[in-house]
């Protein structure tokens, strides 16, 4: 039994993702727009400020489940057919967790432009939701709109996740070794994945503002040159100093820790107990 629960089947590991990510952004959405306020162009009191934590959670409904899905069961199909001997385990983790980013990014992206927007206020009263926020987007920009910041998010998430999976693994490696039991315990798994995901999100964090940015960048792109993402980064270096590359992160090192705990403890109590079911079944 503890073999089939270490290596979950693939609708499972659907399921669980869905339902981790689903529960982990409807949770800690205030968190996130907190960072993302600070880290904003305009400051943050004027993008919201406290008022409307919730501004733009309709995205995150429609795309939590789909993404966290397509990240599990790709990282979970790639880890367990990748060629590599049990010697190589961290780049198996970083390879599959990289590749799994990219294709849950897909999903993943489109919804957070609208997220990212809706919180900032960045459409005033003409997007009061996420779904007119959405029509303002394909309007003004186009399908490529819903994609703006599609490079930078992978900039971000791969170096994030390819030190948060290994470490995660890792710290799960090592605490069943202490405690001499396999599967852990799905509060015990939270507690790995707190500490990876704290750690990923606050040495990444710059790559988060920048990612920010560029989402809240609503210049029609047919009237105005784009900006290189060096140029970019050099800009909010020179005009906000270092701190600026910095913003939102103890937000969003809170957020992620507890997000990662409550996200990795969900998906690992989850398919644990889709295992068992299939077994008794």
């Amino acid at each position: 039994m503890a073999a089939q629960q270490s290596k979950p089947a693939f609708w499972q590991s659907l399921a669980a993702g869905g339902a981790a990510g689903t529960i982990v952004d409807l949770t800690f959405f205030p968190i996130d727009t907190i960072k993302t306020r600070l880290q904003s162009a305009q400051g943050f009191v004027h993008a919201g400020g406290f008022k409307g934590m919730y501004k733009g959670v309709g995205s995150v409904v429609v795309g939590s489940a789909p993404g966290a899905a397509i990240f599990f069961s790709t990282y979970e199909a790639m880890k367990q057919n990748l060629p590599l001997s049990p010697a190589l385990a961290p780049v198996n983790h970083m390879i599959s967790a990289s590749v799994a980013e990219v294709a849950a990014c897909l999903v993943r992206v489109p919804t957070e432009v609208v997220k990212t927007r809706m919180q900032t206020l960045a459409y005033g009263a003409t997007g009061q939701s996420s779904y007119s926020a959405a029509k303002l987007i394909l309007l003004a920009e186009g399908l490529r709109g819903f994609y703006q910041g599609f490079g930078t998010t992978i900039m971000r998430e791969i170096p994030f996740t390819s030190l948060q999976f290994p470490l995660y693994e890792f710290l799960k490696l090592r605490l069943s070794s202490y405690l001499g039991r396999r599967p852990l315990r799905a509060h015990e798994a939270a507690v790995c994945g707190s500490v990876a995901g704290g750690f990923a999100a606050a040495v990444t964090t710059p790559l988060d503002v920048l990612k920010t940015r560029v989402m809240l960048d609503i210049r029609d792109p047919s009237k105005a040159a784009s900006i290189s993402l060096h140029s970019r980064l050099r800009s909010i270096y020179t005009t906000e100093g270092v701190g600026a590359l910095f913003a939102g992160v103890v937000p969003r090192t809170l957020w992620i820790s507890a997000g990662g705990a409550v996200f990795l403890g969900a998906y690992e109590w989850v398919v644990i107990r889709l295992q068992r079911q299939s077994i008794n079944q």
